[in-house]
């Protein structure tokens, strides 16, 4: 049995978008945000269903989750794979968006509703030792969220490191399902009596999935392969570049140290200017030389 790695950008809409499975993505959502009792999310409507998209318009589509609760709250879900330096302020601006999609032209600022940003990463962007952080806006004098129409999650999947013996808690079996789906041949017992979840690895098996979504599947890994290969070339090409200006630069800090030692010598015999001009060095260091020795 072979599953689809849920890090991909297509794998992931199929399992957490599909508007049949909606349970899986309430599941999810509810371990993410640690919602329980009155907080509990019951139902959603998906604001982007998952549809196979066509593979020429594949930048134009959006393959994150969009999706909304019975109270209004928003809540979109993104992952990235590659640390393209700028998912903070993604995060922002699709948080920023949705925010204000929600207040048709004249309407009271009272409609909006809160808007929730989970970001699942394959890369590490903060100095929290836990695999999952929570953001929010604090008074910084009393410590509370007195704004708190935003809320953000990130998920940083490196340092989640528990093993299938080790899943404890929902969260748990849902971030190592992302991490690790890819690699396993069959569902786990840890994860068999969990109807979501059996869901979820059913959804991700890739013999069920038909020609056009298994195509797209391998060009988006395709690309990201691509592109990791370009982002590693010119990291590589870089550093070399960096060495050979470092050797270049030692090099001249060499001589000039040399020029320094001869004129050094100099100085009882020579005047100034004849240092200057035998050695090369600015007449100013001479000096500045000789009266180093004075």
């Amino acid at each position: 049995m072979k599953f689809a790695d849920p890090k991909n950008d297509l794998a992931f809409k199929k399992i957490f978008g599909d508007e049949n499975h909606k349970n899986i993505l309430i599941s999810f959502l509810n371990s993410i945000l640690d919602f329980k009792e009155l907080q509990t999310i019951v139902d959603i409507s998906l604001a982007n269903p998952y549809q196979v998209p066509k593979i020429p318009e594949l930048k134009e589509t959006i393959l994150d989750i969009k999706a909304t609760n019975k109270n209004g709250d928003d809540f979109i879900v993104e992952i990235q794979k590659k640390d393209l330096g700028d998912f903070t302020k993604r995060s922002l601006y699709y948080t920023s968006k949705a925010y204000i999609a929600q207040l048709p032209k004249g309407t009271n600022y009272t409609v909006l509703k809160k808007v929730y940003f989970i970001g699942i990463l394959n890369f590490n962007i903060f100095d929290n030792k836990k695999f999952i952080s929570r953001h929010l806006i604090i008074n910084q004098e009393t410590n509370k969220q007195d704004l708190d129409d935003f809320e953000f999650s990130f998920i940083e999947l490196p340092k989640f490191t528990k093993e299938l013996k080790d899943l404890s808690s929902v969260l748990d079996k849902w971030i190592y399902f992302i991490k690790n789906a890819s690699n396993l041949t069959m569902i786990p017992s840890q994860y068999q009596n969990l109807k979501e979840f059996k869901e979820a690895f059913n959804i991700a098996t890739q013999t069920t999935w038909n020609k056009k979504e298994l195509e797209i599947y391998d060009y988006i890994s395709l690309k990201e392969f691509d592109e990791l290969n370009a982002l590693k070339t010119a990291e590589r090409k870089g550093i070399e570049k960096g060495i050979e200006k470092g050797i270049e630069k030692g090099i001249e800090k060499g001589i000039e140290q040399e020029k320094i030692n001869i004129a050094k010598s100099l100085l009882d015999i020579l005047d100034d200017e004849t240092i200057s001009l035998k050695t090369c060095l600015n007449i100013d260091i001479v000096k500045k030389l000789r009266g180093e020795k004075i």
